[in-house]
């Protein structure tokens, strides 16, 4: 009876699929949708704020500071160190923003193109001290290098404003453009300084303050406009305070002063006056600050409220989806694990394990051996896979027996060829070596000669076919032969053998079971030697004794095989090559192979130093007799 289908695999994809991301996609794009856009830039204004922020602020402060600090000392040339302690300052805020400037992740253009310009302008601060230290400084000049670095410091804090409420983001601008209304108010007491000292005011002295004057108005008006009702009160007291009318009657009064007049008697009260604005401001700040804070605070909860209800129902849904989806993945798991092993059992061991006994000439399996796969399973998809796959396997055992049989059938034709070739080769010669003892004629014996060699090579390419079909050829020698015997054997079965030069070996013997074989193989090196080479080049056996045998090599005068191709040969000398029709053309090769392997022989083809191939034939000591000896049919 056959096996109950199962539900069709799709319907299990389908419950396993359908339920979690149903909703994991509802919930969690509602969750994204809601507050992810609202969370990231919160994380990034609060690394902005540690990054960058925070230390573009104290070194603005720090410049600031320095900046009066260094009008101070070129106008009353008095207190250096108070100077050099200044800079010291500066130089730690200006180190720690590149530090952590570093340690930023990805920037957007305009951040990153204003935090080069301040580095750009930072790089300037060691002239500008310089111009300082200098015998006549200029302080219009002095004052105007500082302000474009304080400049790049707050056009940086202006590209660095993400705050994800429009109202927030509406009050982090007014604030910005209050802490640089501030700049412009520390320029002016600099200035005022300057002035002062001199007594008189120049008319670019004068241009740059009423400049930064206008602009110190413009900043807060803008900005209290922008501020929210709470936020604004502390900064609208200011400006109606009494302190702020006299900073701007000293504003007016400055900008309206002529070159050649004399300052006013009262202008020794103007930098008390723009100290007592900016302790006031600094005041301000500090509580507009604390303020704006406690603002941004309740967003930040809020939103990280809405991201812990959105996960909490969103980590339910998917802790349900994950039981309901562990429950079939485990079946189908276990189902797709075993057809998997089975698959590839079949495909690593069994198949391989009977084309490989097939392929030797082994008896063919019992039907034990190729049995069927056997999957439990409950998923119809699965049954059909395994049928599938055992009807590969019903194929390939079928083609891997038709092969061997074609590969058989092949094998015996190449035989009784090669056998009914040999009987008659073997006659002919036993009849042309009675027609050689018959005559005297030297053309007649040399014409028999011809006959009889070529007769010769016709043989062994009859036993070639017999070597390619695993078979033993009919020739034997029961005792041992000596190696020169063997060697002038193999280069007589070879058509242009005048050029071949056996040089004299060791008196060692090869023993009668292997002498067939091995001349039969150096007949194919030495014949290959030959073709392969020019008409008139020599082709030299040269026989060495080693300490595991005996060497022999063949050496021409050819034009060598590139380096890809010598090493494709050699790996195919290393083991048995299996003969195959489409190279026919390397049929030699093939049955040198064959009759290496059979002997356990080591053969290895090399470049020549003439340039040509020098074959070489290892010998195993096995092979060799330990006496000379005469040879014997």
């Amino acid at each position: 009876m056959p096996p109950t289908r199962g539900r069709p695999i799709a319907i299990k994809l389908l419950i396993l699929l359908l339920v979690p991301l149903t909703s994991l996609v509802g919930l969690w794009a509602f969750a994204a949708a809601l507050t992810a856009g609202d969370g990231l830039r919160m994380l990034e204004t609060d690394e902005l704020v540690t990054n960058l922020a925070e230390p573009s602020a104290e070194l603005t402060t720090q410049l600031q500071n320095e900046r009066l600090s260094s009008i101070t000392y070129i106008l009353a040339k008095r207190n250096p160190e108070t100077v050099e302690i200044q800079r010291s300052l500066t130089d730690t805020a200006a180190r720690k923003l590149r530090e952590l400037a570093a340690q930023q992740g990805d920037l957007t253009p305009a951040m990153n193109a204003q935090l080069g310009t301040l580095f750009r302008q930072l790089d300037r601060l060691p002239h500008i001290r310089r111009d300082v230290d200098g015998p006549n400084p200029t302080p219009l000049d002095m004052i105007n290098g500082y302000n474009q670095i304080v400049d790049a410091s707050f056009r940086l804090y202006d590209a660095m404003i993400l705050v994800p409420d429009l109202s927030l983001y509406r009050n982090a601008r007014a604030l910005a453009m209050l802490n640089e209304a501030k700049e412009m108010l520390s320029r002016e007491r600099a200035m005022i300084s300057v002035v002062l000292s001199r007594g008189r005011v120049s008319n670019a002295e004068r241009e740059a303050f009423a400049e930064w004057a206008a602009t110190r108005r413009l900043l807060y008006s803008q900005s209290l406009t922008q501020l929210d009702g709470g936020l604004r009160g502390p900064y609208l007291e200011l400006v109606s305070s009494p302190r702020y009318q006299q900073f701007l009657a000293t504003e007016d009064a400055l900008r309206s002063q002529s070159v050649v007049r004399r300052l006013p008697k009262d202008a020794s009260t103007w930098p008390v006056e723009a100290a007592n604005l900016w302790r006031a401001v600094e005041e301000h700040q500090r509580t507009t600050l604390a303020a704006y804070a406690q603002r941004v605070a309740p967003t930040a909860t809020g939103i990280l409220a809405k991201i812990g209800v959105a996960g909490g129902v969103g980590l339910i849904a998917v802790l349900a989806s994950i039981l309901l989806s562990l429950r079939f993945r485990r079946r189908l798991v276990r189902e797709l694990a075993g057809l998997r092993d089975a698959a590839t059992h079949l495909a690593t061991v069994r198949l391989p394990r009977l084309v490989e006994q097939l392929r030797s000439g082994a008896k063919p399996p019992a039907g034990a051996e190729v049995e069927p796969l056997e999957i439990k399973a409950e998923t119809s998809e699965v049954h059909d896979i395994v049928q599938a796959f055992n009807d590969v396997q019903t194929t390939a055992v079928d083609a891997a027996l038709s092969q061997a049989g074609l590969r058989h059938g092949v094998n015996q034709v190449f035989v009784n060829l090669a056998r009914r070739n040999q009987s008659l080769l073997h006659r002919q010669l036993m009849q042309l070596d009675g027609m050689q003892r018959g005559t005297e004629d030297p053309v007649t014996l040399e014409d028999l000669f011809k006959l009889d060699h070529l007769t010769t090579r016709m043989r062994r390419h009859a036993e070639s076919l017999i070597i390619l079909s695993d078979q033993q050829p009919g020739r034997g020698w029961r005792n041992p032969v000596p190696i020169y015997d063997v060697l002038r054997a193999a280069v007589a079965e070879v058509e242009e053998y005048q050029r071949v030069e056996v040089l004299q070996p060791p008196p060692v013997s090869l023993v009668g079971s292997a002498v067939t074989d091995v001349a039969h193989l150096m007949a194919e090196l030495v014949e290959n030697a030959t073709l392969f080479s020019p008409p008139r080049t020599r082709v030299d056996l040269r026989t060495t004794a080693t300490p595991h045998g005996l060497t022999v090599e063949v050496e021409d005068r050819g034009l060598g095989l590139p380096r890809e191709e010598l090493d494709q040969l050699n790996a195919r000398l290393a083991e048995k090559p299996e003969f195959d029709l489409a190279q026919s053309d390397r049929l030699g090769l093939f049955v040198v192979g064959r009759l290496a392997f059979r002997h356990g022989i080591k053969v290895a083809l090399a470049p020549s130093p003439y340039g040509g191939l020098t074959a070489r034939v290892m010998l195993p000591s096995s092979l060799l007799a330990e006496q000379p000896a005469l040879a014997g049919r």
